[in-house]
């Protein structure tokens, strides 16, 4: 039977999903090294819109003395102490935002040595466009919301005559100003390509007159500073300069009594202002709210899920939600912004930022296209025109994959000048001044050489030219292009792509059954531990297990390679119950099944691959498995396998909780795993809904006794975009043991280049 849903699915999400590490040893491996904590998600439990480029974020976790977790995270679920809030004007990850604004009752002191206060995780509230704390120490509520370029925030003081709002740019700096009695504004300092995508200029107004005010910065220069004469504060002064540029704002309060700000950043003060007058004329904290609370129901309302547990329901919702955290729109149609070269444009359309190809170009592109085929359009029309500017396509870590999204969306009906991509995506792939490291050797001889350590240190050795893993990804690059080639009419083109499609096969060592690293001269590299992971030394943040299964546009040629069917199966197996316990400790291996790391990109595809080799239940109960231990199971419930990297390990979850995944996402197929839901209702941007209805489903009914897609009968353990383009229905018989006989004949098999 199907369990009714009566929370709408807006409600259901809860952005403090991905906040907090898991915290059971047998699931971490064996991360952190000492002095370091576990990675979380690195998301933000802040409020945005989609793909918005403000957030107005809380941050409990001070980056100018270190950021220990990978990236520069502006929150960490575990922190006791908030050190302050910030509304937009970061690059990709928020605690490199500026200004900080930090409410205060009483002394404060100067940053970096941010005045701390203790708040109530009882009382933390986060939703989609809405967040809120209450300090203890202060006892000052605090409630943040955000329109798409504009922030604003409430803080409600106790009665004093010492309230206080502290206003500063982070360490590198920039100028700060005060202007009349109600408005702060500034300048970041320059930094290069941690620039915030909607500007350095900011403009902050607030609600109520201060009643008096003044600036402060650290001590000019480098030095370290102690005691009296380590800071300058400028008592009744407007301007100030340097590290930590600040303003105090102080004012008298009534008990219950709120101080609003309202901020916006642009390429230039009038830019912001106009942002501040269009989209938060006025203080309607409640109004704004609801608007933001709107836009999220807008979307969300695109996917329906009923049965499950609510846990189930919440983590759904709530990785769907941060789904959507890239890319990051700049600037609507009309709107000015600053461009890749520094100049300042208007948009000719909704104008994003950079996708994070390594990362969500593997799971959450697809999102997009099914979901938001309009933004899809736009994020393209942004990546090709970035190209333009810069003479090649953007690409992101150490893959060339911009042609997942453009290959994926042609496949999908997306419409799109796709010839114009092409010739772009094909400068990446064949000039070695592009951004392919190493083109020219791989080009000539068919993989990238790795050179052995000095001394040979042992894992995870950072330095290198992650040959083997690189070779890997290029090989997946060239079979999309190869098949965008031929579909655009280049047929020589997609006969030099196909063959070098073909490369990963020249790092995979048939004596030991790996994908292994080469020297120049052709040699294995040894000695090799393909249980040990490195970061750039033969493989990228993997172990030679991990890296062994990138080969999704070739998973039947990876079958072959390993021996046949029989012997591939036993493999994985290996990979799945080999316990993790390696010398070296990589940070972002995390979130372990045996060798397998859901917390990093590398290996996240592995669980389907039993599809093709004919054993799709190990696939259904991996997935389940990997959905119930590794999100969400910590004592906070809100725990991830590791960094979400803005959206792919939230999209992994949301997919595979749906029942199905893109192991390959320029392919048009998608694997089916078990849903977690006795109903799921995906309405795609054409206007058609693909349903998929689980009968019998449970915990122990994990396993697909048999399916029908419109009525008919359907045995294949995967699906093509073509089935359900129009609409769907895949209905799905579920039942506690394994179903041998159901998806496993080898001509049920999804495509790969290599057919056996």
């Amino acid at each position: 039977m199907v369990a009714a849903q009566n929370t709408a699915p807006v409600d259901e999400a809860n952005p403090l999903v991905g906040t907090a590490p898991l915290d059971k040893p047998e699931w971490i491996g064996n991360a952190p090294p000492a002095g370091e904590p576990l990675y979380s998600g690195i998301t933000s439990p802040g409020a945005r819109l989609p793909h918005s480029a403000v957030e107005a974020a809380p941050v409990n976790l001070n980056v100018e003395l270190s950021y220990p977790a990978g990236v520069a995270t502006p929150y960490y679920y575990t922190n006791p102490t908030m050190i302050g809030f910030t509304g937009g004007g970061g690059p990709t990850y928020g605690a490199r935002a500026q200004p900080i604004l930090m409410p205060v009752v009483g002394d404060w002191t100067v940053p970096p040595a941010y005045t701390e206060a203790y708040y109530d995780k009882a009382q933390e509230k986060a939703a989609p466009g809405y967040y809120s704390a209450w300090l203890n120490t202060f006892k000052t509520k605090v409630e943040l919301t955000a329109t798409q370029s504009t922030a604003l925030m409430r803080f409600t003081f106790p009665a004093t005559e010492r309230a206080h709002v502290i206003l500063n740019l982070p360490g590198r700096g920039g100028s700060v100003e005060i202007v009349g009695d109600h408005v702060v504004r500034g300048i970041a300092a320059q930094h290069n390509d941690n620039d915030a995508r909607d500007g350095r200029y900011f403009v902050a107004e607030f609600s109520k007159p201060f009643k008096s005010f003044g600036t402060f910065r650290k001590t000019p220069g480098a030095e370290r500073g102690y005691g009296i004469g380590d800071k300058d504060v400028l008592p009744a002064a407007r301007t100030i300069d340097g590290n930590f540029a600040g303003s105090y704002l102080d004012f008298t309060t009534g008990e219950g009594e709120a101080v609003l700000v309202k901020i916006a950043h642009g390429p230039s003060y009038e830019a912001a202002e106009q942002r501040l007058r269009s989209e938060s004329p006025d203080w309607d904290f409640e109004g704004i709210h609801q608007k933001a609370r709107a836009a999220w129901s807008t979307l969300l309302d695109r996917v329906q899920v009923s049965g499950g547990t609510a846990k189930q329901r919440m983590l759904f919702y709530s990785t769907l939600f941060q789904s959507f955290a890239s890319p990051r729109l700049v600037a609507r149609k009309g709107e000015n912004f600053t461009d890749t070269n520094g100049q300042t444009q208007t948009a000719a359309y909704d104008r994003y930022g950079p996708v994070p190809f390594w990362d969500t170009g593997r799971n959450q592109i697809v999102l997009l296209e099914l979901l938001e085929p309009e933004a899809t359009v736009n994020i393209m029309r942004s990546e090709l025109d970035m190209a333009r500017e810069r003479g090649f396509m953007n690409t992101s870590f150490h893959g060339d994959n911009a042609v997942f999204l453009y290959l994926g969306a042609m496949r999908r009906g997306i419409p799109f000048d796709y010839e114009a991509a092409y010739t772009f995506l094909r400068k990446n792939a064949t000039d070695p001044a592009g951004p392919r490291a190493f083109l020219a050797e791989y080009d000539k001889q068919g993989w990238i050489a790795d050179e052995i350590p000095a001394g040979n240190p042992s894992p995870p050795y950072a330095g290198g030219k992650a040959g083997a893993a690189t070779t890997l990804e290029y090989a997946w690059d060239d079979a999309a292009m190869a098949e965008f080639a031929g579909k655009l009419g280049h047929s020589s083109d997609a006969a030099m792509f196909a063959k070098r499609a073909q490369n990963y096969r020249n790092v995979f060592d048939k004596t030991i059954g790996f994908v292994r690293g080469r020297t120049a001269d052709g040699k294995w590299i040894a000695p090799f531990d393909p249980r040990e992971p490195y970061y750039n030394f033969m493989m990228k943040e993997a172990s030679g297990w991990s890296t062994l299964w990138l080969a999704p546009q070739d998973v039947a040629g990876l079958i072959g390679e390993l021996g046949g069917r029989a012997k591939f199966n036993a493999k994985l197996d290996e990979f799945f119950t080999t316990p993790y316990n390696p010398k070296g400790i990589c940070r972002d291996c995390t979130g372990v099944i045996g060798q397998y790391v859901q917390g990093n990109q590398p290996d996240q595809q592995a669980p389907y691959l039993y599809v093709w080799s004919g054993q799709p239940w190990k696939t259904q109960a991996l997935t389940r498995r990997i959905l119930r231990d590794l999100y969400g199971s910590d004592a906070s419930g809100y725990g991830y396998p590791g960094m979400d990297d803005q959206g792919a390990t939230s999209s992994w979850y949301a997919l595979s909780a749906l029942g199905f995944y893109t192991v390959d996402p320029s392919s048009d197929v998608y694997v089916l795993g078990s849903p977690l839901f006795d109903r799921s209702v995906l309405k795609m941007g054409n206007g058609k809904a693909l349903e998929i209805v689980a009968k019998n489903n449970s915990a122990d009914n994990l396993y697909i006794q048999s399916a029908t897609l419109n009525g008919k009968p359907w045995t294949k353990a995967w699906f093509r975009h073509a089935d359900i383009a129009q609409g769907a229905s895949l209905v799905l018989t579920m039942g506690p043991k394994p179903n041998p006989a159901w998806g496993s004949a080898a001509s049920d098999a999804p495509p790969s280049i290599t057919r056996h």
